[in-house]
């Protein structure tokens, strides 16, 4: 399950940084593809919806660092939302 998830983001995200420059209508179609991407998961739709309202807030209008491309910034407020929503800390079972 994790393997095909991690395949399927993967591909969004590499569409992302091939480009140079995000619209937001980019962000959004990306969003909808992750969002599709977790469903698929069997991720909760509550879990999912929160998550990419919190992506798209910071996202959409997010100032980029000069020494990056927009895409990877989305990419790295997605890295920051899922360490933060499945937590930083390994938990033993």
């Amino acid at each position: 399950m994790f393997d095909s998830l991690s395949d399927r983001l993967g591909s969004i995200f590499e569409g992302l940084t091939k480009r140079g420059a995000l619209s937001d209508k980019d962000v959004v179609e990306a969003l909808r593809e992750v969002r599709r991407a977790l469903i698929e998961a069997d991720v909760a739709l509550e879990v999912v919806r929160s998550f990419t309202d919190r992506v798209r807030s910071k996202a959409v209008g997010a100032e980029v660092v000069k020494s990056i491309r927009p895409g990877q910034m989305v990419i790295k407020i997605v890295h920051d939302e899922l360490v933060s929503m499945l937590g930083s800390d390994a938990e033993p079972i």
